[in-house]
């Protein structure tokens, strides 16, 4: 979907841009992340595999499946709805049932465990808001763009990310310590304050932009414990790890790294006007999120696993999507910023970028390859 969403700046399809958006997104995020982190919460954080979990998968993968063939077609209508409002009532129940079900000798990842199901909660607020923000305000209203950027700022940096590093921890098997929780509470509390900056994007005031800067110091603080924490561990997990698996942790490390950069470019009011002023370069901290931080970790988590088996188009795969995602980072970010300075377009820009995001889906469809050669042997 968005191979074909870079494709419509080519030539036309038979779709609403829009609507294919909505799909894209909804399918990437529910889909692909949301689903992967099930399995693996399940894997390694309930003993006792009972029937219900396998029932509720397979009700969230029809409610994903429903949103996938609704969206291209209407957009937010009556049956996208329903199959969307079907997935965030399997994701409660998911929650509760983790909740009072799982089993850890490891406190440390109880914490990160509890801490990204309760953002996971507390995000589909932003979408209740979304029908009576539209009813009444409209959605050209602060309150509808707020709703939106609530949902997603504590489904990435919220669930997501906590429930990936939840899992990390698991593997590292992390004491608990002083340090962890310092390390703990800051994450949370910077997660919380830097959400101050999509609301100034839309609402702004002063105050907003002191907020999102606290958060952004204690998110420094908290990656320096981060990185104090697991560098021992971390270091003992690679040297077990193949060449692979250790190149995609460097790599996950690496764009987690300079996500929190990045967001500390925000201190600066220019370049986070600049940021919210140029879509390409939103989409390029979205996807460096979501495709390099977040999926890299899970691409990791699945080499270590039984699911694959060894193979150079497992390896030439995953090389061949990281090379996509970067080539995609680059070119959009370039574009970005030669809107900025007033220069123009890219040479070729549209042509680029649908070439090079050709790669992401040929590197998905190997380890799909992989995982379905291994099950067959």
């Amino acid at each position: 979907m968005g191979l074909a969403l870079r494709y419509t700046y080519i030539s036309p399809i038979p779709f609403n841009f829009r609507f294919l958006t909505h799909a894209h997104s909804h399918v990437a995020m529910l889909g692909w992340v949301y689903l992967m982190l099930y399995v693996l919460i399940v894997h390694y954080f309930i003993p006792e595999k009972k029937p219900v979990y396998n029932k509720l998968f397979w009700i969230t993968e029809l409610s994903v499946v429903g949103m996938m063939l609704s969206f291209p077609f209407q957009g937010y209508a009556a049956l996208s709805i329903s199959f969307s409002t079907l997935h965030i009532f399997c994701s409660y129940y998911f929650v509760r049932l983790i909740w009072k079900n799982h089993k850890t000798d490891s406190v440390v990842s109880g914490y990160l465990l509890k801490a990204s199901l309760i953002f996971m909660a507390i995000s589909t607020a932003g979408v209740w808001c979304l029908g009576p923000a539209v009813s009444v305000l409209g959605q050209a209203s602060a309150f509808f763009q707020i709703a939106i950027q609530f949902f997603l700022h504590f489904q990435f940096n919220g669930w997501f990310l906590i429930a990936v590093l939840a899992v990390l921890f698991h593997k590292l098997q992390i004491k608990d310590s002083k340090d962890f929780r310092r390390f703990f509470n800051l994450l949370i509390i910077s997660t919380i304050l830097t959400f101050a900056l999509p609301v100034n994007w839309f609402a702004p005031h002063i105050s907003l932009l002191w907020i999102n800067a606290l958060g952004v110091l204690l998110q420094i603080v908290s990656l320096y414990l981060f990185l104090k924490l697991i560098k021992k561990p971390f270091n003992e997990l690679l040297n077990t790890s193949s060449k692979l698996t250790k190149f995609l942790y460097h790599f996950s490390m690496l764009c987690f790294i300079l996500k929190i950069g990045l967001q500390t470019m925000s201190l600066i009011p220019e370049i986070s006007n600049m940021a919210f002023h140029h879509r390409n370069l939103v989409i390029g901290f979205i996807h460096l999120t979501m495709l390099g931080v977040i999926s890299g970790f899970l691409f990791a988590y699945v080499l270590q696993s039984k699911l694959v088996s060894p193979s150079r188009i497992l390896t030439s795969g995953m090389y061949v999507f990281i090379l996509g995602f970067i080539l995609t980072e680059v070119i959009i970010i370039v574009q970005g910023c030669l809107f900025y300075f007033g220069i123009g377009m890219l040479p070729n820009y549209y042509v680029l970028l649908f070439l090079s995001s050709i790669l992401l889906p040929l590197g998905v469809f190997s380890l799909i390859f992989n995982i379905y050669k291994t099950k067959l042997v």
